[in-house]
């Protein structure tokens, strides 16, 4: 009889354990169950030294992960910035138009990456261009496995213990960006789906080809080249791409008058640009610490947080002077690009350079940006947004600065130092040539599309359309329809 007991005791148990969630199967065993105690042996109790170093792993891999990630959903966030600023220094008539090129250039961007631009950028080939994994990000990856136990189609970014998908995504946000930075500079004349067209080649081609040379282990990484987040590789590719769509599309209606004087079109809504400047202010602090891929070095984040605040607080200093004594006022939409050219200056060195060397390159950023911006004007070359003066000028200035100003090793990186620091002209003549060789097909080849484009699909509005505004003649709509009539004069 108590055996017969002790077997339903038993089945009852079986069963119940079978019924439950795993979680609490775990948590629940048999012996438990029968109020038996259970034994635990001594290496049950203590993990072993691998399963520690397991645990460790896991753990730097998850915080890494979400270091990342979290970055770049800051970058991504920029998208918010972009849009403010750009709908804001256009008129009224054009807001929708530019809110739906910048919400829709980020789903370009994000097939146009994943199809082809991931691996064209960061597959394993040749010193010109990625040739594994080219498609849809496949091939073979084993991330987060890094350094020689790498085993996979991207080891240019062997580096960083994160998983495949979140060095896909950080990247993406860059990509992203170079498309955005296009947008302001051809708004208020440009075709819809002119953009979109170019947006896509842009993201999927030109940009991973130049980003390859710099980050995927291409012929100008190779040769010493640095650019830490992006001043050559996303802001001046996206700048040298703007020239020339400027160039083709030629200047808004009014904009320059016959007897060579200019006529200055004005922004709608400062507030907007104001608040669009501050955020991204603030997605730069995920830009450019974000960077790192990872959050082994503690240091070196707060060092990059700390030089790219600087070099945007004395960018908005030197703009503000700058524009004073130019323009015999202080301009608003000057002072906030400046904040804008001080951030993308810093964006190559920031990490190579110390907070001295970070004030000292924001302080001439906001200077170049006000210059820059009466020079393209001077030029006839009509910028709605100053994106040529901000990511273009200050783009290559950034490149170059890393030539000038870097200290080796400041953050562990052993870029040599530049030239105010005894380096000589090497580590300048490297960034030199990077910035004439992406500089120079970029510009080319961007002209070569947007004359394609031209020709197929028709580039600019009619006269009618810009005229009326593109919100009406492109989308069927308008932004303030209670006070369209005279927002639009």
């Amino acid at each position: 009889m108590k055996r017969l007991i002790g077997v339903l005791v038993l089945l009852t148990a079986l069963f119940l354990s079978a019924s439950l969630p795993v979680a609490a199967q775990q948590a629940l065993p048999v012996q438990e169950v029968l109020n038996e105690p259970a034994v635990m042996s001594p290496a049950a109790a203590v993990p072993g030294e691998k399963g520690m170093a397991d645990s460790l792993k896991n753990l730097q891999v998850g915080l890494d992960t979400f270091w990342v990630l979290m970055t770049a959903f800051l970058v991504f966030f920029m998208n918010l910035g972009f849009a403010m600023v750009e709908s804001g220094l256009c008129r009224a008539k054009n807001t929708v138009n530019i809110l739906a090129k910048n919400f829709i250039v980020f789903a370009i961007a994000s097939f146009s990456f994943y199809l082809i631009g991931w691996g064209l950028m960061f597959g394993n080939g040749s010193p010109l261009l990625g040739l594994e994994g080219l498609f849809f990000a496949g091939g073979a990856d084993n991330s987060p496995a890094i350094g020689n136990a790498y085993n996979g189609a991207y080891a240019a970014l062997n580096w960083t213990g994160i998983p495949l998908w979140a060095k896909f995504f950080f990247q993406l946000v860059f990509a992203g960006t170079a498309a955005t930075i296009v947008s302001g500079a051809v708004a208020e004349r440009v075709k819809f789906i002119s953009f979109i067209v170019f947006s896509f080649i842009l993201v999927g081609i030109m940009y991973p080809l130049t980003g390859h040379w710099i980050w995927g282990g291409g012929f100008l990484q190779t040769m010493g080249m640095f650019d830490f987040a992006g001043s050559t590789v996303v802001h001046s590719v996206g700048g040298w791409s703007a020239l020339a769509g400027v160039i083709l599309l030629g200047a808004r209606y009014g904009k320059y008058r016959a007897d060579g004087s200019i006529n200055p079109i004005m922004g709608h809504n400062m507030s907007l640009v104001t608040l669009g400047g501050l955020v991204l202010w603030f997605g730069w602090f995920g830009f450019n610490p974000g960077s790192t891929m990872g959050v082994g070095d503690g240091s070196a984040i707060a060092h990059i947080a700390v030089t790219t605040n600087t070099a945007a607080a004395m960018a908005i200093l030197s703009s503000a002077v700058t524009s004073w004594l130019v323009q015999k006022k202080p301009d608003l939409s000057m002072i906030i690009n400046g904040a804008l050219a001080g951030l993308v200056a810093i964006t190559a060195s920031c990490a190579f350079v110390s907070v001295g060397s970070s004030a000292v390159i924001g302080l001439i950023a906001g200077v170049l940006v006000v210059l820059a911006v009466l020079f393209f004007d001077k030029m006839k070359l009509d910028d709605p947004v100053g994106a040529l003066s901000v990511h273009l000028v200050n783009g290559v200035f950034g490149t170059l600065a890393v030539g000038l100003f870097a200290q080796d090793k400041i953050t562990g990186t052993a870029t040599g130092n530049g030239l105010f620091f005894g380096g000589g002209l090497k580590l300048l003549g490297a960034q030199t040539v990077g910035v004439v060789a992406v500089g120079v097909f970029t510009f080319i080849v961007a002209f070569a599309v947007w004359y394609a484009i031209r020709a197929l699909l028709g580039l600019r509005v009619s006269r009618e359309e810009e005229l009326a505004g593109l919100d009406i003649g492109e989308h069927g709509m308008k932004a303030y329809p209670d006070f369209q009539g005279f927002l639009t004069k």
